[in-house]
């Protein structure tokens, strides 16, 4: 996959709607600019490029703090990408997790779009899409919002489960029991 455009002429402001259409459902996300200027420029370069087009989402979590599905992955694995990584645009204004008596991880509300990665500065293609209030460290740049259809669509995708392996009969972490795919990934306008 080529890198994206130079990131000194990235957007800054305003968003940009996107649709992901599932075999689940559409997906409905609206990223924001201002908040993650350069994931947003690379999620658009990722599906201009046809990147996200018939990919899997690979992980449904159930963890009593943390309610994802993650996409983004071509390999289907957790560890593919697109051949190039950037820098986090992490969140500075997110509220404290109720259920965290530390205070050390943050609210990553219902609805929320975020970048998964494998530590500091790792972003490349992998994103999670929040489907309940979930307490993580701010270690994942936020740069959209998933709208109402999505929602609805995410809660139809959990409410099918995790796919259970003979390893694991009840897991709370793993392949969504109702396989997701990405059938097209468009810009709306």
């Amino acid at each position: 996959m080529p890198l994206p455009p130079d990131p000194r002429h990235t957007p800054d402001r305003g968003t940009v709607r996107v649709t992901l259409r599932t075999n689940q459902g559409p997906i409905g996300l609206t990223l924001d600019r201002e908040q993650a200027p350069c994931t947003v420029q690379s999620f658009l370069h990722l599906a201009r490029h046809k990147f996200y087009d018939r990919t899997p989402c690979h992980r449904l979590t159930a963890y009593p703090t943390l309610k994802v599905l993650q996409c983004g992955d071509p390999s289907g694995t957790g560890e593919g990408g697109p051949g190039y990584r950037y820098a986090d645009e992490l969140p500075t204004d997110l509220p404290p997790a109720p259920t965290d008596p530390t205070g050390v991880r943050r609210l990553y509300a219902r609805g929320t779009l975020a970048m998964a990665n494998a530590g500091p500065d790792t972003n490349g293609s992998q994103f999670f899409l929040v489907q309940s209030d979930s307490a993580l460290r701010p270690n994942y740049t936020v740069f959209g919002t998933i709208d109402a259809a999505g929602l609805a669509t995410l809660d139809r995708i959990a409410a099918g489960g995790i796919a259970a392996t003979p390893e694991d009969p009840a897991p709370v972490d793993g392949a969504p029991a109702l396989p997701v795919e990405i059938c097209k990934a468009t810009r709306g306008r």
